[in-house]
């Protein structure tokens, strides 16, 4: 009965395992796009990079988006936050 005692795992470190599991999954990422001129494709990239992302199964949230009324920039937007 003693050996089954001492294969137990020590409950303060399960405790502080699954405590840093959940600060990881608490943890988001910002991306910011640089650039220097208009239409170069930041917003195009960025949403690209959005869809691979949901698709994945991650969770993706957009503030603000300025299409400029290009269509393709719109239709990546389909299906997203």
């Amino acid at each position: 009965m003693g050996s089954q005692l001492d294969t137990r795992p020590d409950p303060d470190a399960l405790l502080e395992k699954l405590r840093g599991e959940e600060t990881r999954a608490q943890t988001g990422k910002l991306r910011i796009y640089f650039g220097a001129s208009a239409g170069v494709g930041k917003t195009f990239a960025m949403l690209g990079a959005a869809q691979r992302a949901h698709q994945a199964g991650q969770d993706v949230l957009i503030g603000v988006v300025e299409t400029h009324g290009r269509k393709e920039t719109s239709e990546l937007l389909a299906g997203l936050t």
